[in-house]
């Protein structure tokens, strides 16, 4: 077969495997690295008006680590317990606070699910999408909860379309 005919040939056979592969994948959105960024700097900034040291952690919808700082005077549990409450925020896709709830209310069965159900972490949504999840652990849950909210609702602030923390589907 001449060269001429065969890259025609190729061509279709290329397509053929483009329509195959992208009609089986699916695209997720998720926090960039800049977005991760916006969020750390919010999460940071809330953290100092509260004097209050805190690990903080930025996720992506998966519960992957994209940013991780430890600010001077924070717990070293807190570590672990600020990538954990991120983690559970974005596998759950709801507030940990709501997680914490669920447990304080009776449902102890929730412990044995491997996660941090603690106060601290956030999903971020834009759209109505989770596209990643932050997680503060400091010296009060209540700070804690106060700067996930604020650093998550950083995002839209940033110059993204939409972001909301739970809202409805809460």
């Amino acid at each position: 077969m001449s060269a001429a005919k065969l890259i025609p040939l190729a061509a279709l056979s290329l397509l053929a495997i483009s329509d195959v592969v992208f009609g089986q994948t699916v695209q997720v959105p998720a926090l960039s690295l800049a977005g991760a960024r916006t969020v750390l700097l919010a999460a940071e900034q809330k953290a100092q008006q509260l004097k209050a040291p805190s690990s903080l952690a930025v996720v992506d919808p998966s519960g992957d680590l994209i940013l991780f700082e430890q600010m001077p005077g924070a717990r070293p549990i807190g570590i672990e317990l600020a990538i954990g409450k991120a983690r559970s925020a974005a596998r759950f896709q709801l507030p940990t606070e709501t997680l914490e709830a669920a447990i304080n209310a009776g449902r102890p069965a929730a412990i044995t699910a491997d996660q941090t159900q603690m106060q601290g972490g956030v999903p971020i949504r834009i759209g109505g999408i989770v596209v990643g999840a932050v997680g503060i652990s400091g010296l009060d849950k209540t700070n804690d909860v106060g700067i996930a909210e604020a650093a998550a609702g950083a995002v839209a602030i940033g110059g993204l379309p939409e972001a909301t923390r739970g809202g409805a589907g809460r």
